[in-house]
């Protein structure tokens, strides 16, 4: 006999949906340090980044330091990318699709450093063995780079009110009502 787990509810309150969503993600590159090809590649690819960034692609942060060795949770050379909630798409997509064999570790960032490296991760490429031990469960939300103004150091006054993301469901439910091929909302 098999025993599956139960699957838990899925959250469908928008406010808290909206409050406990992420703002800010990292994708980490990973790469053979013994290829010097692919150790090439990934620092290319981290090149090719910085100049998009630059010339207003989209907003992403490499880390200044690329690992030349194992180190924390990561087994292999590597390099850490911070995205905020606004660009994760152009990056995800760019990298996608410029990565050739790298591996890409993408998770958010929450106050769970290991429920996001364990759980809540997502792999472009073959998956790499973690090493969560290093992580701490509990924590708080690291604030990277709030001198931009985005992700967890977004003005408050930015942020679209509750009234305005139902009235935007509303109206998007409204214009697709008619089309077949869209699931309409449940009415309750």
């Amino acid at each position: 006999m098999v025993i599956r787990p139960a699957f838990p509810i899925p959250q469908d309150d928008l406010k808290s949906v909206v409050e406990s969503r992420t703002r800010e993600w990292h994708f980490h590159i990973y790469f053979l340090l013994q290829s010097e090809t692919e150790t090439a590649a990934a620092l290319a690819l981290r090149d090719a980044v910085l100049r998009l960034r630059r010339d207003g692609a989209f907003v992403a942060v490499p880390l200044r330091r690329v690992n030349k060795y194992p180190i924390g949770p990561h087994p292999a050379g590597s390099y850490e990318i911070w995205v905020p909630d606004s660009s994760f798409s152009e990056v995800f997509f760019y990298l996608a699709s410029n990565r050739g064999n790298l591996s890409v570790l993408v998770h958010p960032l929450t106050a769970s450093q290991r429920e996001d490296h364990e759980s809540r991760n997502a792999w472009m490429g073959t998956p790499w063995p973690i090493y969560l031990d290093v992580l701490p469960h509990d924590g708080d939300i690291p604030l990277q780079y709030p001198e931009l103004g985005l992700g967890w150091s977004t003005s408050p006054d930015q942020e679209l009110p509750l009234e305005e993301r139902h009235s935007r469901g509303a109206e998007v439910e409204a214009l697709l009502a008619s089309n077949p091929e869209a699931a309409p909302a449940p009415k309750n």
